[in-house]
């Protein structure tokens, strides 16, 4: 097993410099597991937050050679919980196929005053799709 940290180039870059975006184990067959750090957007709404979000875990994942498919948990923090059937339906036009696990939490505020969401994920790479370091 190899763990590397990164912010891959080719993604929307994280707001602060003091973390990194993914965590990428690779197992001895090739497969891989990816962290991703929590995501916010920028966006007036809840629902312009969560589009935002998604695609900056799409840009994320395709980087190490997954999608938004293969995510199999996801954690969503919300300020607003009353306003999750909003965030739901941003989230089922990206993840159609069989729901993730998951977990959603309301919290009283995010790291950045106007930010109304934040998700954090883990997918499964195939051996077959993981790009060679």
């Amino acid at each position: 097993m190899q763990v590397t940290l990164d912010n891959p180039e080719n993604a929307p870059q994280p707001l602060s410099p003091y973390y990194s975006q993914v965590a990428r184990v690779a197992h001895a067959d090739g497969s891989a597991l990816l962290f991703v750090s929590g995501q916010i957007a920028q966006g007036a709404t809840l629902a312009e937050q969560s589009e935002g979000v998604f695609r900056t875990l799409d840009a994320l994942l395709k980087a190490h050679g997954a999608s938004l498919a293969d995510i199999i948990n996801i954690r969503t923090y919300l300020t607003d919980i009353s306003r999750l059937d909003e965030y739901g339906q941003v989230r089922r036009r990206h993840l159609t196929g069989t729901p993730p696990t998951s977990m959603t939490f309301e919290v009283p505020k995010l790291f950045r005053p106007e930010a109304q969401i934040e998700v954090e994920v883990v997918a499964a790479v195939p051996a077959q799709r993981t790009p060679k370091p």
